[in-house]
């Protein structure tokens, strides 16, 4: 009974320490990028949120008997809807490309990232991945909580492998397996404390300026711009980890500790 108590107590604190490299390396990515994070963050994000707050301010504001317009700006939303998908794509995918193409411990520009990020590929993973999680949900809790951890890495592998949706799926579920409760201990926190941030953002620019369609627009892009890039560095970390332990493949690029102590990779 001793024995496997300590063996219990072993993993655990194996597995503690595991995670506190990874929220370890995921501060230290933020710290040495984050303008060019944030920047990106709010070139995607603020427009975005602006476009979705006007098509639910209009559709608000219509009156029964509007059946055609209502049509056309759900359908417009639904467009909104895509393109912010392609936003939160392009921030995940960009920090993933970043880190394997930094030079100097500098991300590469936007010009570089808009000609090297496989915008279909990361689309289409991101919408599976999220219909995944949702149907998940909808069965029950836990099939929703195991998409959202064992295809979580799927995005960033498009990127770093060059692969494609079904073989990046099939690749993250390798890498995590046996892994997976190192990865829930560091995602689902992100999404659950996110979400009340979130709102809490969303209302304080209600509040601040009124209830109006900037208003909510700005809340949600602020919002984004501040919790996105968590979520999106954490993948990565982990994709880079997962790969190293595992497998013992070393990425190009400089390491979160390398950020972290200012001595890169030539």
């Amino acid at each position: 009974m001793a024995a496997r108590e300590q063996k219990k107590s072993d993993r655990l604190n194996r597995l503690m320490g595991e995670a506190v490299d990874v929220i370890d390396g995921i501060f230290h990515v933020y710290r040495a990028w984050w303008a060019d994070i944030l920047t990106l963050s709010l070139i995607i994000f603020v427009p975005l949120g602006l476009l979705g707050a006007a098509d639910s301010h209009a559709l608000e504001s219509i009156g029964p008997g509007h059946d055609v317009k209502v049509l056309a700006l759900i359908v417009g939303a639904l467009a909104v809807t895509a393109t912010g998908v392609l936003g939160e794509v392009f921030l995940a995918g960009a920090i993933g490309l970043s880190l394997t193409h930094a030079e100097d411990g500098r991300p590469p520009g936007i010009r570089f990232l808009t000609k090297h990020l496989k915008f279909g590929p990361l689309i289409v993973v991101d919408v599976l991945y999220v219909l995944s999680i949702a149907f998940g949900f909808v069965l029950l809790i836990i099939p929703g909580f195991a998409a959202l951890v064992y295809f979580a890495l799927a995005g960033p592998i498009v990127e770093i492998e060059q692969q494609g949706v079904k073989s990046a799926f099939r690749r993250s579920f390798r890498l995590v397996r046996g892994s997976y409760w190192l990865v829930f201990m560091i995602l689902v926190p992100i999404e659950v404390l996110g979400e009340s941030v979130r709102k809490g953002i969303e209302a304080a620019c209600e509040a601040l300026l009124g209830h109006s369609f900037i208003a909510v627009g700005l809340g949600e892009a602020l919002a984004e711009v501040a919790l996105s890039p968590l979520f999106a560095i954490a993948v990565v970390v982990l994709t880079r980890k997962m790969m190293q332990q595992k497998e013992g493949t070393i990425l190009p690029g400089p390491s979160p500790r390398q950020l972290k102590s200012g001595k890169l990779s030539a």
